[in-house]
């Protein structure tokens, strides 16, 4: 059965590696969640019973805020561990830092990693001696870069999110070789960034049909705990509906299908317009959506968050460098909400703009 845990027990990996060594099958929550979402993801759990060939249950919400409970055989993850050890660079004896909770999927990974003779899990304090590399998003990476890395720090797996060059630049004059990988929850790792681009996970297989992403891959989860997800199969292929291009072995990833913005007579990918705002000199992040408007179905608008003043009149960046239906039209200025790990939390970032909770900014 599946045993619901609080991510914030201060024996947490003792509990997690007591009911997984039980034969029971471990869930970290997040102690930030509200009642309500306790109850939900209790709820599941309890309906799910005792699936077979289950060993571990990890939680996805994706961006859209509502969790989704992914089954995983003990195979799954363990088919991928010599190969993360081998990006990791670093042996028992040694420690990976999880800045994300242990609720996220890439915790409780590592923290399965680790109970197999992979590195160490570290949570919550990163300044041990011990600590060689980490496994994160690049929110959780820059916050460390910018308190001041562990002085053993050297390597940095970092997924979940774009990750952009400047962030890879800062790491590596500290010192840290940084990883970057895309996967899913219901995935797992999928494609690998040492610097160049995207390429095939070790045992992955990469198929676009239809300018979605398939994947061929041993890692693949069995399914969810009493509910539907995007997770969909076509005999040894799966596919969680990620829009993506694959040219001489590399992958470009522009979001899943139903992000699309449709205005007028043109489809916007919303990811293709936050990379070219990522570029901007002196912005952080930005989050591309669409409001709905009469007539030409949706407006543009974007969310962004800034460093700096940004260098340069940012209407003519993007008249410049945007097709005039791809320009955005409503713009929003604060810091982007994400989820406990660090993604971008899209869904909560529209609600916000919709119920007037973020200040328009003027272009």
């Amino acid at each position: 059965m599946i045993v619901l845990l609080s991510g914030d027990a201060p024996d947490l990996l003792d509990r997690v590696r007591a009911v997984h060594e039980a034969g029971d099958i471990p869930l970290v929550g997040d102690p930030r969640w509200p009642r309500a979402q306790w109850e939900a993801v209790r709820d599941l759990s309890v309906r799910a019973g005792s699936p077979a060939d289950v060993a571990w249950a990890a939680l996805s919400s994706g961006s859209s805020g509502n969790p989704r409970i992914v089954l995983r055989s003990a195979s799954s993850w363990e088919a991928s561990f010599g190969a993360v050890s081998e990006l990791l660079d670093a042996s028992a004896d040694e420690a990976v830092a999880l800045p994300a909770p242990p609720a996220s999927s890439l915790s409780l990974f590592s923290i399965a990693h680790a109970f197999a003779g992979g590195p160490r899990a570290s949570l919550g304090s990163f300044d041990g001696s011990d600590v060689t590399c980490m496994h994160g998003t690049p929110q959780s990476l820059r916050a460390i870069l910018e308190a001041g890395p562990p002085p053993g720090l050297r390597t940095a797996l970092i997924g979940g999110s774009h990750l952009d060059d400047g962030l890879r630049e800062h790491a590596r004059s500290a010192g840290i070789r940084v990883i970057g990988y895309y996967g899913a929850a219901e995935l797992s790792f999928v494609a690998v960034d040492h610097g160049d681009g995207l390429r095939a996970f070790p045992g992955v297989d990469l198929s676009i049909r239809g300018g979605q992403l398939w994947v061929r891959s041993p890692f693949v989860a069995s399914g969810y705990a009493g509910a539907s997800g995007p997770l969909r199969r076509d005999g040894d292929w799966a596919s969680v509906g990620d829009r993506a291009e694959l040219t001489d072995g590399r992958l470009r990833l522009l979001g899943r299908a139903d992000d699309a913005i449709l205005s007028a007579s043109a489809t916007i990918v919303p990811e293709e317009v936050e990379e070219m705002l990522r570029s901007v000199p002196g912005m952080r992040d930005a989050m591309v959506f669409g409001l709905p408007r009469e007539r030409v179905g949706m407006l543009v608008a974007a969310f962004v968050e800034f460093d700096a003043d940004p260098a340069g009149d940012l209407r003519e960046i993007v008249n410049t460098r945007l097709a005039p239906a791809h320009r955005p039209r409503q713009w929003f200025i604060g810091e982007l909400p994400r989820t406990p790990s660090g993604k971008p939390a899209r869904a909560e970032a529209v609600r916000r703009v919709v119920n007037g909770e973020v200040p328009r900014l003027a272009v």
